[in-house]
């Protein structure tokens, strides 16, 4: 008596799995398969959507730093000015009235040079406080965005889950994590 001892190629026996397996299992973990790839792409597309828009926040952050660096600049400037106004004051106090005519120049001066370096110093807090209210409007999609792609990881770790144990229920839940994680990624879209 011989017996032969037959080996199958490992295509031949997946064929023979996916033949012996119910048809709902099979189809199931299609579904599974696919749900998971479009979710992954769509996290794809709103994880660099996400690191853009924080691009774009951190950004304006700096502008409005820079800003009002320039604008304490200016106000420091505006001091200095003051401070040599107060000393020709000073100056024209303590001279005879003869010779206080050059130091009341410098009064008239300063004092032109104080109203344009104050109007500059306003200015760029302005432009602060608009890159300020820019940024912060740019964090508010971006959160929203960062829940959404929380949700749509979630999503696909209840499929993961489903595929090995075969539960509909958790492919529900994992639906609806997703529809949670577009829901918010499409808000995001539309606030950014």
């Amino acid at each position: 008596m011989s017996e032969s001892l037959h080996t199958h190629a490992p295509h031949e026996e997946a064929a023979h799995l996916a033949a012996e397996s119910p048809a709902h299992k099979h189809s199931l973990s299609q579904w599974v398969a696919i749900f998971t790839a479009l979710l992954a792409t769509i996290g794809a597309v709103v994880s660099y959507q996400g690191t853009h828009l924080m691009n774009e926040v951190l950004l304006a952050k700096n502008e409005a730093v820079l800003e009002k660096a320039k604008a304490t600049d200016q106000w420091n400037y505006y001091q200095a000015i003051s401070t040599k106004e107060h000393l020709m004051q000073l100056a024209v106090d303590l001279t005879p009235q003869k010779q206080a005519e050059p130091y009341q120049k410098e009064i008239i001066k300063y004092t032109s040079q104080k109203k344009t370096v104050q109007a500059e110093a306003r200015q760029l807090e302005q432009l602060s406080t608009a890159a300020n209210m820019r940024s912060e409007q740019l964090n508010r999609p971006h959160n929203d965005m960062a829940i959404a792609m929380i949700f749509l990881q979630i999503a696909i770790s209840l499929a993961s889950v489903t595929a090995l144990t075969g539960r509909v229920w958790l492919f529900g839940m994992a639906m609806l994590s997703a529809l949670g994680g577009v829901g918010l990624w499409l808000v995001a879209l539309g606030m950014s």
